[in-house]
């Protein structure tokens, strides 16, 4: 089992004034021995929020914030499998007027992919994700 970190759960962490390091050192300990990664689409989410600063300090804290992440955690790609179990995924919600973010889609199917959980702060969007187990932290 181990767990893939949703862009919320990070974000909370940076707004808290931790680094990486320290967001990663505490989530350790909530994994107990899981296997701590991200998806490609929380990088994205992350460098959305790099460029989004407001101040030049803020956007250096976030780059760092990022890069530390990167080093210290593998990515996982979104797959050829990924992608077609997203897409069947959406079709159904949509064939029953249900959305999800696309980015909230694509890193809930790869944590379906792996057998792991996502840890997030938005419950909301990723209990959409058929099978999916939901842990926050």
């Amino acid at each position: 089992m181990g767990l893939i970190l949703d862009s919320s759960v990070l974000i909370a962490a940076e707004r808290q004034g931790r680094n990486a390091r320290q967001a990663l050192a505490e989530i350790a300990v909530s994994a107990a021995g899981e296997d701590v990664a991200v998806s490609v689409d929380t990088l994205i989410e992350l460098a959305h929020g790099v460029t989004r600063a407001n101040t030049p300090q803020r956007m250096a804290m976030r780059r760092q914030f990022l890069n530390e992440l990167i080093t210290a955690l593998p990515v996982h790609p979104v797959t050829v499998s990924v992608a077609l179990r997203a897409g069947q995924i959406d079709g159904e919600n949509a064939a029953q007027g249900i959305r999800v973010a696309l980015s909230d889609l694509l890193i809930g199917v790869t944590a379906l992919e792996l057998g792991f959980r996502v840890a997030t702060e938005n419950v909301r969007h990723f209990q959409l994700v058929p099978g999916l187990e939901i842990v926050t932290l």
